[in-house]
């Protein structure tokens, strides 16, 4: 983001804060998509991933009086929140973690997350489940950077950590999900949020 884009996001969020509506509004447009995204990458039910979004945000108007910018992005609050909530579902749920598109089906789930056929969904079940042999903060760079295609720079500013330190922790990734895949290098267009 550019400090003009940051001016004007601030801005927004200083009204929402004040219980503007329309500034609440503009800010779940902006980051919905993003945030849906990131939870359907490590949560496999679908109706969770709806469930879990709708919590991010319903905590984002909830807590939204109590924020204070820090030099991060606003964004980087709303993963910090995804992140949590997801990691709640699965300790309150963690039979969800290991269903499989059987069980899926047999439950009534006519539409996958992100409209993908049936081999392709299988792909993207196998590399969802090899990305939750990751660390969450290997999970989330990988989302991040080729999901939600931000730079080093962007996802070390919404991490707190340096721009080389995040590609180091890529490299790890990417090398430890190539290995979990059988591969010798990760199913890349899945990673970059589009189908082959």
């Amino acid at each position: 983001m550019t400090d003009t884009t940051d001016t004007a996001e601030q801005q927004v969020i200083a009204r929402a804060q004040r219980g503007d509506a329309d500034a609440v509004a503009t800010l779940y447009r902006r980051h919905v998509d993003a945030i849906a995204r990131y939870i359907a990458y490590r949560v496999s039910d679908d109706s969770a991933v709806e469930d879990i979004t709708a919590e991010v945000f319903l905590r984002m108007v909830e807590r939204l009086p109590h924020y204070r910018p820090t030099g991060a992005p606003f964004e980087a609050w709303l993963y910090r929140i995804a992140a949590t909530r997801v990691a709640d579902h699965y300790r309150r749920d963690t039979h969800r973690q290991g269903r499989s598109l059987d069980d899926e089906a047999s439950a009534g789930e006519h539409e996958p997350a992100l409209e993908l056929s049936i081999v392709e969904r299988e792909e993207f079940e196998a590399l969802r489940t090899a990305l939750h042999e990751l660390t969450d903060e290997q999970q989330t760079i990988l989302i991040l950077r080729f999901v939600e295609r931000k730079s080093h720079e962007e996802v070390a500013r919404i991490l707190d950590k340096s721009s080389h330190a995040v590609a180091a922790a890529q490299h790890r990734a990417l090398k430890k999900l190539a290995g979990l895949l059988g591969t010798d290098k990760a199913d890349r267009h899945y990673l970059r949020g589009q189908s082959p």
